[in-house]
């Protein structure tokens, strides 16, 4: 297809995907609201219809928590094609059925594209009801993924991290010790090839730790203290750092003098505390087990996210750099998820090495924030060939371009949209 029957298309998935004012991410394998999904899924739809924008992170946020959590998936029908539906999760801590554990926080990042690409001013009122539910959420994360105070967020789940079977949740997975599920069945093999999702070994303990929650009745407090799995991870520390900036933004610019006080705060402690995720000889923020106190021993694609957090000082940025140069010349497309070089990588197995198109965004954004603009070009023109190549795949293969995963994805169809499509360069030129 042209580029302009992709530019179509990608409009028609987001409005196939459609459920009534909230999107899922494709038909069969996804079948729900998911929290990270819907922010990028916004973004697309800004494209050409401001208002179904603001309406999908207004739906989001319609299923926040008592104590301020906004889910990673609402369940907002029982679909059976889906495991581990809402039974399994056993929630009740808000006003939808829902998962018992957050998801990257994009949402304050795209409120602030939202209202700043309006120049009608018009925006200001929606983000204003949004900005206590927002405060609220980022509250929460301080509070209950960070109970020591560091300036880093860990999560509790491999879901979590919305890279849901990277390498470096690999150590502490295997600790976590495999009890208190019963007999299942898995759905997501039905829908793609075994080979590109992850072991049952791993869906053992993913459930497991869902069993320990679920325990303690999904206390936030007590899941930080007892959960099983809790390892900081560099890719939701750095979207929240980035989160919190452009929420300072939108605190001043709604005149909230306290919040933006609380978020400046808020801002200095992360600033400090990534300096815990760097490692010295691999040159790179990586993953830290709070359980065991180890590092983790690879580069990610979330270890790019550094300059997007606004982290450019020379010795990040430069090391980056020369990782992402060193990578390049190991695989044809970027951003693999996961190092190339690296024993645990498999460039079609789901986190361990595909390429994701909204990662691809974030990282191209932080060095064109950072004055890189060779390195973020080349990673929206990698995009741009993967979908021109395979369509608006779930994720692809660094090497080959496969598509794996889910067809017809949304925010695969929206980060073309708003970003890798040719047409949104020459609008934005």
């Amino acid at each position: 297809m042209s580029d302009t029957d992709l530019d179509t298309t990608a409009r028609t998935i987001l409005t196939d995907n459609d459920q009534g004012g909230y999107t899922i991410p494709t038909k069969g394998l996804y079948p729900y609201q998911w929290n990270w999904d819907s922010v990028f899924v916004a973004l697309g739809f800004a494209t050409f219809d401001q208002d179904r924008a603001w309406r999908e992170l207004e739906m989001l946020f319609e299923g926040q928590w008592r104590d301020g959590m906004v889910p990673h998936i609402l369940f907002r029908k029982d679909d059976p094609s889906y495991f581990p539906g809402p039974s399994v999760w056993g929630t009740d801590g808000g006003p939808i059925p829902s998962s018992g554990h957050s998801q990257p926080p994009v949402a304050a990042t795209v409120v602030r594209d939202l209202v700043d690409a309006d120049a009608t001013g018009q925006s200001l009122d929606r983000a204003a009801a949004l900005l206590p539910g927002l405060m609220a959420w980022h509250r929460w994360y301080l509070s209950y993924r960070d109970p020591k105070d560091q300036g880093v967020l860990a999560v509790i789940h491999p879901w979590e991290s919305g890279r849901d079977n990277l390498p470096d949740w690999d150590d502490a997975l295997r600790a976590v010790e495999v009890k208190d599920i019963e007999p299942y069945e898995r759905k997501d093999t039905s829908h793609v090839d075994p080979a590109m999702r992850p072991h049952k070994e791993d869906y053992d303990r993913y459930l497991s730790i869902m069993a320990a929650c679920r325990g303690v009745d999904w206390d936030p407090a007590e899941v930080a203290r007892s959960c099983p799995f809790f390892v900081v991870d560099p890719g939701v520390t750095f979207v929240f750092l980035r989160a919190n900036r452009d929420l300072l933004h939108l605190a001043e610019k709604l005149g909230k003098t306290e919040e933006a006080s609380e978020i400046r705060g808020w801002i200095a402690k992360m600033e400090a505390g990534a300096k815990i995720l760097w490692h010295d000889e691999l040159k790179a923020h990586v993953a830290l087990d709070q359980r065991s106190g180890k590092q983790t021993d690879g580069i990610s694609s979330a270890s790019f996210l550094a300059p997007y957090a606004g982290l450019t000082d020379g010795e990040t940025l430069g090391a980056l750099q020369a990782h992402f140069d060193r990578i390049a010349g190991k695989v044809r497309y970027l951003m693999p998820s996961y190092d190339p070089e690296h024993k645990s990588y498999e460039p079609l197995r789901y986190w361990r090495g595909p390429v994701w198109a909204m990662i691809n965004y974030m990282i191209a954004r932080g060095f064109a924030e950072a004055g890189d603009k060779a390195r973020a070009e080349r990673l929206r023109a990698d995009t741009a060939a993967l979908v021109r190549e395979s369509g608006f795949a779930e994720y692809f293969s660094p090497e080959t371009a496969e598509g794996a995963g889910g067809g017809s994805f949304s925010w695969t169809a929206a980060i073309w949209l708003t970003w890798a499509s040719p047409s949104h360069v020459e609008q934005a030129a």
